[in-house]
Formats: structure tokens, C-alpha cells, sequence
């Protein structure tokens, strides 16, 4: 067997998660928090401000980075959720749901930092812009994923008929993602690419790529976090579960 394959299998073992998300959880939130000052420092003090939008255009080095984690945590649930689904992998169905609350936690941080920089924009704090408009759908199709899963005793049944939802709901991703290109929106188009030439300054691009990997490692320590915590609940009457969660054993 391939080793990487044999390494992920073993990780799919309750106890070896849990070594594995308690070690490296830290590790995660400690580089989160030295990429994200470093990036807030920049976006604050090293980046001029945009010759039409002003100090305005400072909010989307937070906007912009949660925006794209808003969408790419999404479908890595769905990706969990089908493997779940076709191969009924516990530690998927844990991992596809703690996807859920970060994953909401990034829309409404994307969709309040919008409403900020909207309304010296374009003078409104809202409008039903098809962005805006598909990026809320987005946010409720979190909501709707965290509360079938908290309605459904049987937390594996709960997994399977939300991860459902969530396989369901990415269809709606090209839609957010493309809804500048296809209709006639306010919301300005992409201004960097991963490949090909960005439409804003290279003096302003380091702290944005800063703060696009600082959120990934956010969202890694986040998930291992919430991932083994749910883990520990599923595991709860097994013995290593105890001694990991520091529960005294007990004596006869």
C-alpha cells in the first residue's frame, strides 16, 4: 500500500486523530496569529491607500480573504460529506460538520465587512446584488446544514442528512463566483488571480497573500479543534477518550 494512503488511513483511527489534531492545533493558531498581525500591519501601515476607493479599501484584506474561505470551506464539506456519504467514514462525517460553524463564521464576517465598505461605495449599507444576494443563500445553506444536523438524535444519521444538504448546496458556488461575470452587478470584479496578471498594485498584493494563507491557517486549527472535540463526544465511552479528555479513572 502506498504509504500516503496507509498514513491517511491510520489518521482516519479515532485515537491517532486525536494525537494528531492535539498536536498540531498550536502550531496552526500560533502561524494564524503571526501571518495575521503581520498582515494587518501591512494592509494598516504599508499599503497606500487606493487612488478611488481611499483608506476605504483598507477592509478588504479581512473582506476578500473571508470571502474566498466562505467558499472554499464550503466545498471542502461537501467533499467530506460525499465521502461520508459513499464510503460512511466517521471521521468524515465529523470533519464535514465542524466544517459548518467556521464556515458560517466567514460568510457573515464576508458579509458584514461588505456592508462596511458598501456604504461609502455605493451609499447603502445593502442592496440585492446578485453577489451579495447568493453570498446570504450561502450563509443560510450553513445554517440549514448546522440545524439538521443538531435536529437528528443519531449524530451518524444527523452527518449523513446534513452532508446531503451540503452536496446539494454546491451548486450554488459557481453562482457566487461567477454572478459578476454573468449579470449586471454592483460589485466590482475580481481584483487578483491566482493565475495571470492581478488589477491592483503589486505595492498592495503582499499583505492580501498574507492574510489569504493566515485565514487557512485559521481555519485548519479551527477545524482539528472543533473536529476533535466532536470526536471526544463520539468516543466518549472508550477509555483512551477518557484519559484524553482528562476525565480521573475511576477506582473500584
Amino acid at each position: 500500500m502506498n504509504p500516503l494512503v496507509l498514513w491517511f488511513h491510520k489518521l482516519g483511527s479515532p485515537p491517532n486523530f486525536d494525537r494528531f489534531a492535539a498536536r498540531w492545533v498550536p502550531w496552526c493558531f500560533g502561524a494564524a496569529v503571526l501571518l495575521t498581525a503581520w498582515g494587518v500591519y501591512g494592509a494598516l501601515f504599508q499599503v497606500p491607500p487606493d487612488y478611488q476607493q481611499g483608506d476605504s479599501a483598507r477592509i478588504l484584506y479581512i473582506h476578500v480573504p473571508s470571502a474566498w474561505m466562505s467558499i472554499f470551506v464550503y466545498a471542502l464539506m461537501a467533499f467530506y460529506a460525499a465521502i461520508a456519504l459513499v464510503w460512511r467514514i466517521k471521521l468524515c462525517e465529523i470533519l464535514a460538520m465542524a466544517c459548518a460553524p467556521i464556515g458560517a463564521a466567514f460568510t457573515v464576517i464576508t458579509l458584514a465587512t461588505g456592508a462596511i465598505w458598501g456604504k461609502p461605495m455605493w451609499g447603502t449599507w445593502w442592496t440585492w446584488d446578485p453577489r451579495l444576494t447568493s453570498e446570504l443563500i450561502l450563509l443560510f445553506l450553513y445554517l440549514g446544514v448546522m440545524g439538521l444536523y443538531a435536529a437528528i438524535e443519531d449524530r451518524r444519521r444527523a452527518a449523513r442528512v446534513a452532508g446531503f444538504l451540503a452536496i446539494v448546496g454546491v451548486v450554488l458556488l459557481p453562482v457566487i463566483r461567477y454572478s459578476v461575470v454573468w449579470w449586471n452587478s454592483l460589485h466590482q470584479g475580481a481584483s487578483i488571480t491566482l493565475f495571470g496578471e492581478s488589477k491592483i498594485d503589486s505595492s498592495m498584493l503582499m499583505p492580501l497573500w498574507v492574510m489569504l494563507v493566515a485565514t487557512k491557517f485559521w481555519f485548519v486549527g479551527s477545524l482539528l479543534q472543533r473536529a476533535r472535540a466532536m470526536n471526544l463526544e463520539a468516543e466518549a465511552g472508550k477509555a483512551w477518550a477518557q484519559a484524553a479528555a482528562g476525565v480521573p479513572e475511576r477506582t473500584q
